[in-house]
């Protein structure tokens, strides 16, 4: 459960649903990361609310008897905010509010407020906004019904509350100039990817919330701001780093996460474009969450989605000094928590050091095995860097 200290949070309940695709357990891990999400972007959770159903109601969602019991909970203790762990449609969140009378959310409307917050450069500023569009143009039918109660807070940074008047038409048109702009900077930031020459370029990757800027920040002695909260950096950066005298490009990516909106990876395409021209992605996981095999298989599938799964990769398991589990199995680390803490030797016997020969366990923060990290990443670009430069004798020698 997340810590509850500032007074000035938004008071909310989480709904969420347990079918054949997602049981009792996913459904907790689930809401365990949407309440994760609600106090990244403000918010306070008093309540969850989970019901069977084999798939969910057309109209409202929920089943009836769920939907009375928590408007029940809503008066009773002066919510202000529901959240659901899934996309609603227009429709359903069109009947939802009208029973509920509070302001209505799901997990796509509470990222793109996240991404609102974090967004600090224009461009992602930009990003962010049309991804808002996009996603607020078939819910114009009956939403500005509803703002009049709705007086900023979660979900309503951005186009909501300053573009009352909009019609679709209006929204179409912001669209496609956000579109155009966005296009315009897509080919300055091309422009800026060729000048870069022929060096090799390495991609941090992973979930959000791994330790990306924090591995960024030791590997290259930058500021990249890092926080222990989802997303907390959304604008791609990208470092000169050299090891043993091989120069490379380092770039610090946006975070993915499990049912990311369409909107985001279709605005974020130029972010994700430093992924898709990287020579090498650093795919780092964070071995001390529970359920970090899932955080993985989310990563694969979005690279799959932008046609990236292909490229060199080492896997990069952070957070070892987080990592709680007791050994069940002497050849495994698996399941209980405890407050021990394992050697070098105890991870590379885990299933985990088999996924991949360049596979490695670090501590980015306590910045544990980094000389491992540095020669096993050192090596991958040495490959990559012959290839490029096969006639530098002298780098050659500099290699020995």
């Amino acid at each position: 459960m997340i810590e509850k200290k500032n007074l000035d949070f938004e008071k909310t309940v989480l709904v969420g649903i347990i079918n054949q695709e997602q049981n009792a357990e996913k459904s907790k891990e689930y809401l365990d990361e949407l309440e994760f999400l609600t106090f990244t972007a403000g918010g306070e959770v008093f309540k969850r609310f989970t019901q069977k159903v084999d798939k969910p109601n057309p109209k409202t969602f929920i089943g009836t008897g769920k939907i009375e019991e928590i408007r029940d909970y809503i008066e009773a203790n002066d919510i202000s905010c529901v959240i659901f762990d899934d996309e609603l449609s227009p429709g359903q969140q069109k009947n939802i509010e009208r029973i509920l009378e509070c302001k209505i959310l799901d997990r796509t409307t509470l990222i793109l407020d996240i991404f609102a917050q974090r967004a600090q450069t224009s461009y992602a500023r930009t990003q962010v906004e049309l991804a808002q569009y996009q996603y607020l143009l078939p819910r114009l039918t009956g939403l500005w019904t509803h703002l009049e109660r709705q007086r900023g807070g979660i979900g309503m940074r951005g186009p909501g509350e300053t573009e009352i008047e909009t019609d679709r038409r209006i929204v179409r048109d912001k669209i496609a100039l956000l579109k155009k702009k966005i296009l315009t900077i897509d080919k300055q930031m091309a422009v800026q990817r060729g000048n870069r020459g022929k060096m090799v370029r390495v991609a941090i990757i992973g979930y959000t919330n791994v330790g990306k800027s924090t591995l960024m920040n030791v590997v290259s002695k930058s500021k990249v701001f890092a926080e222990n909260k989802l997303f907390a950096t959304l604008d791609t950066t990208v470092r000169k780093v050299v090891i043993k005298n091989i120069p490379f490009l380092l770039s610090d990516t946006v975070g993915f996460i499990r049912k990311l909106p369409t909107q985001l990876v279709e605005s974020f395409k130029s972010t994700l474009d430093e992924v898709r021209e990287a020579d090498l992605l650093l795919h780092v996981v964070d071995i001390s969450h529970q359920n970090f095999e899932e955080h993985i298989d989310s990563v694969n599938k979005i690279l799959d989605e932008i046609k990236c799964s292909g490229k060199p990769t080492i896997m990069v398991f952070n957070k070892i000094d987080n990592y709680t589990f007791e050994t069940i199995d002497e050849d495994d680390l698996v399941t209980k928590r405890t407050t021990a803490h394992y050697t070098l030797d105890d991870w590379r016997k885990t299933w985990m050091s088999k996924l991949d020969e360049n596979c490695l366990f670090i501590s980015a923060l306590n910045k544990e095995n980094l000389d491992e990290f540095k020669d096993v990443v050192f090596e991958a670009v040495k490959i990559i860097h012959i290839t490029r430069f096969p006639y530098n004798d002298f780098l050659y020698q500099e290699y020995e």
